[in-house]
């Protein structure tokens, strides 16, 4: 059941193989006679240095894929120098995933019903270090994921909520994950409260869940700090793109005024190299962390850090690229550059 949710996608589950069935589509086009002796992948995100340009994606109750949860997770974060979003749905509370390692930690933000919920997790967040808030936009009900509906998913109570809201819902008819985000998510959340948003909080907000230039445009136009290109692993709206299909039209919008972030279909370094070579400035990962996680704990997760890293090192290299900078739109090509050579 536990694996089902972690792997699952919603509906026919199309848009969860076309996020990584797109990469295998782009192609990689090196540089020969590059001196590559010495590989630089370090990197800053909102100011903040990060070793290579990856990032944990906020995914949700750890805990179901190893006891220790996300303490564990954030503890491999900190020992790989890269940055950590905690879920909103952590089974960790706030507190102990900030007490537990000096990790630079972001907070993934839904908005409830009950307004004065979020706006206590923010500043909890803010409270205990965290350095940004980083805002699902994509989620005004919960996506129908098929496997958790068939296996009656059960969720955790989680710590964070304890005394504000209840998980515990009795419902035959699917999960109670399902129930419970009916009962809590708000459907009503629209740019205007971004102004909301930024006036509880001196954070930098990210908003998850751009999709189209358009969004992008508005996004910039209300104020975000930040741009993260999602799908929501495709566990939201089946037959959306796949996020490496549109990272380029998000990035044109964009136009270099606030970082471009990019998540879905990452599991290899080539697949990074890929994104950042279509303009994203790091990628964020998040089933194979929850994987390495429920194997190895916190040795999992670093492991999986480490692969990501060495892949895209040696990727850099051998496509004649020492720093990220030098990573450029010449160095891949996409169906739409092989359709535009033959037009």
């Amino acid at each position: 059941m536990y694996y089902d949710y972690f792997a699952g996608g919603s509906e026919d589950q199309h848009t969860l193989r076309e996020n990584v069935d797109a990469f295998q589509r782009i192609i990689i086009r090196p540089r020969i006679l590059v001196d590559v002796s010495k590989i630089d992948m370090s990197t800053t995100i909102l100011g903040y240095k990060t070793s290579a340009p990856i990032m944990i994606a906020p995914t949700a109750m750890h805990k179901l894929a190893h006891p220790e949860g996300e303490i564990l997770t954030a503890k491999a974060a900190a020992a790989c120098n890269v940055i950590m979003g905690l879920s909103f749905m952590s089974t960790c509370t706030i507190e102990e995933v900030a007490s537990s390692c000096n990790a630079v930690r972001f907070f993934q933000l839904y908005v409830y019903k009950r307004r004065e919920i979020a706006a206590l997790m923010v500043k909890r967040a803010e409270t205990n270090g965290f350095k940004a808030i980083l805002l699902t936009v994509d989620t005004p009900k919960l996506g129908r994921r098929e496997a958790d509906i068939k296996n009656k998913m059960i969720a955790p109570q989680l710590k964070n909520f304890e005394g504000l809201i209840s998980t515990e819902v009795d419902d035959n008819k699917g999960s109670n994950l399902e129930a419970s985000a009916s009962r809590n998510f708000d459907p009503s959340v629209s740019w205007k409260d971004i102004a909301w948003l930024k006036s509880i909080t001196k954070l930098p907000i990210m908003i998850k869940g751009v999709l189209t230039r358009e969004d992008a445009i508005k996004a910039l136009e209300v104020g975000v700090e930040g741009i993260i290109v999602s799908n929501h692993g495709a566990r939201q709206l089946d037959y959306v793109p796949a996020t490496i299909s549109v990272l380029e039209e998000v990035v044109d919008a964009v136009q270099g005024r606030v970082p471009v972030l990019f998540d879905g279909g990452i599991r290899q370094g080539t697949d990074v190299f890929k994104a950042l070579a279509l303009g994203a400035d790091a990628v964020m990962v998040g089933r194979p962390i929850v994987y390495g996680l429920a194997a190895k704990g916190e040795y999992g997760v670093r492991r999986v850090i480490k692969m990501l890293k060495d892949e895209l090192e040696l990727t850099m290299a051998l496509s004649g690229c020492p720093t990220l900078n030098d990573i450029t739109r010449n160095h891949v090509r996409t169906r739409v550059d092989n359709h535009h050579c033959r037009l």
